[in-house]
């Protein structure tokens, strides 16, 4: 079991990740310095009681709040979830000994006010928000637009009014239970009644009552640094908008590039930027492709194209996917050289690209996680490729591929999240002004990023080829799990092409919210299906 003291690095990281804090500056904050702070996050060195204290008045929580768990401390933080306040429900002569059973409850009837707070998984530690997906042990959500949705929700339960809280408000993860597995970290029960002395407790009510707004979740600093941008090019060019657009999309490589080295700052390791390139992902011709395949979708329905030959007309419509390579930046990225290995076993901890052979397909009406690959035997995909085969097998879609070798390296799904977080922030808040200058400079500045990372001349800062097409499979692998979403709702899937395109019959409004922002699809058209489009 999670110990306390396991619980609290949690709840750090996640607090961490919520506030888009690095290391130092939570090392500044409790007058540590950054090495500190990572050997206790990283479980070389305890967090002390007085560490506790110092974490809850950094962020602004009663060290209550900060013991029960990362869901809750979270909540409490932007304001979803009430905070604890113990003192104020027992008076204090009572405080040393009530606390422990107010603090964990055994009375069915105090259980009942948990649920609202209780998650099923926890929360996710690249969003800060509930998630019900686990991977690697962490709560985490599973895609981009997921981590979008979660956030674009607790921003909206920040303004609703909450209803009256019960007289004794509980923790939705108590941590008595736990404190036995941790051996370096004894009796924190019985620690607990200490803090709730007299000179501690007039501190507790002024943390609910501090007037609490929604948090973005990307770093305010490099949104200012991409809008910054903007207004310099409007300037420099008299506000002609066309002239200030075609100067940012010329500046989008450099441009990009710093903002993906501001993010990286103060992170908890360094990605390599040239690391020697294997021999399947070097160019066979100077205008021609490696080895890797990317599982470029481009699939239509067998069936419904034969209803239509045979005079079926078919309402059909065309749905088109927001910004797929920026949502695609979420993947699993290796981050030094890749070495070989030969074990045929998927390390989730890993990523790079894969020599496989794929089991057959044996569904009409899905089209194939691989694309349009007509040939039998084995082939070398990508992390994202990989990844998808191997879900579409827990899922008894098909069967697990046979991994024959890999490339790869210890890897992270949060390389490049910061950054993506920065410039999808920067969109939805341009869409919302209908600023389509700044939209458009994002645009460049995530597709050129993904398009010059392998071998382009164009970016001489960087040289990762499996970068490029583990974000460019990632790509096609979330519009195909959108066409698996579809079917799954019972609208047919007709076609799928390119990056970003997907054509069904039915109500598709019932299965995806109409916008443009990451988590929303946009109709392109709606056409006959064997008649004119």
């Amino acid at each position: 079991m999670m110990g306390v003291e396991d619980l609290l690095r949690l709840t750090v990281a996640a607090l961490m990740t919520r506030t888009g804090e690095r290391q130092n500056d939570l090392a500044e904050g409790l007058g540590l310095s950054q090495a500190q702070v990572s050997r206790k996050q990283g479980g070389r060195q305890h967090w002390s009681l007085e560490d506790i204290d110092g974490l809850a008045a950094h962020f602004g929580l009663h060290f209550l709040d900060l013991l029960a768990g990362p869901t809750h401390a979270v909540g409490v933080l932007h304001g979803s979830i009430p905070a604890l306040r113990p003192a104020d429900a027992v008076a204090p002569a009572a405080v040393a000994q009530p606390a422990p059973a107010a603090l964990f409850p055994a009375e069915p009837a105090a259980a009942a006010a948990v649920p609202a707070v209780v998650e099923p998984v926890g929360l996710c530690v690249l969003c800060g928000q509930p998630t019900s997906d686990e991977l690697e042990g962490f709560p985490q959500h599973l895609s981009a637009e997921e981590c979008a949705a979660a956030i674009a929700a607790a921003t909206q339960a920040t303004v609703v009014p909450a209803p009256a809280p019960a007289p004794q408000q509980l923790p939705a993860e108590p941590p008595a239970p736990e404190a036995t597995a941790e051996p370096v970290a004894p009796e924190p029960v019985a620690q607990l009644p200490q803090f709730e002395q007299p000179p501690a407790a007039p501190s507790a009510p002024a943390v609910p009552e501090r007037p609490r707004s929604p948090r973005t979740y990307a770093s305010g600093d490099l949104v200012s640094q991409i809008t910054g941008a903007v207004e310099e090019a409007l300037e420099e060019h008299d506000g002609d908008v066309e002239a200030a657009q075609a100067a940012l999309v010329r500046a989008a490589i450099p441009d990009v590039m710093a903002l993906l080295k501001a993010s990286r700052v103060g992170g908890r390791y360094e990605h390599s930027e040239f690391p020697p390139t294997a021999e399947i992902l070097r160019k066979r011709s100077q205008k021609g492709a490696d080895e890797i395949w990317e599982g470029r979708p481009k699939w239509r329905n067998p069936e419904l194209m034969a209803a239509a030959k045979a005079g079926a007309k078919l309402e059909v419509t065309a749905l088109d996917m927001n910004a797929a390579y920026l949502s695609a930046l979420k993947c699993w990225l290796p981050i030094g050289q890749l070495r070989e290995v030969t074990t045929g076993v998927h390390d989730p901890k890993k990523a790079g690209v894969h020599l496989i052979t794929p089991a057959s397909w044996e569904h009409t009406d899905l089209p194939n996680p691989l694309g349009n690959r007509m040939e039998p035997g084995e082939l070398w995909v990508s992390e994202s490729t990989l990844r998808l085969l191997l879900d579409c097998a827990r899922q008894n879609l098909t069967d697990a591929p046979t991994i024959h070798r890999s490339l790869v390296s210890g890897a992270t799904e949060g390389l490049l999240e910061k950054l993506r977080r920065a410039l999808a922030e920067t969109r939805k808040n341009a869409l919302t002004e209908g600023d389509e200058l700044t939209v458009a400079y994002v645009k460049a500045m995530y597709s050129k990023l993904v398009s010059t990372v392998g071998e382009s001349t164009a970016n001489r800062e960087l040289r990762r080829p499996d970068w490029m097409h583990i974000i460019r499979a990632k790509a096609f692998a979330n519009l195909w799990m959108k066409a698996n979403k579809a079917h799954k709702a019972g609208l047919q899937v007709v076609e799928i092409s390119g990056t970003d395109e997907l054509h069904v019959i039915g109500d598709w409004r019932q299965v995806f919210a109409e916008g443009r922002d990451l988590n929303q699809v946009k109709e392109k058209n709606t056409y006959l299906l064997g008649g004119k489009r």
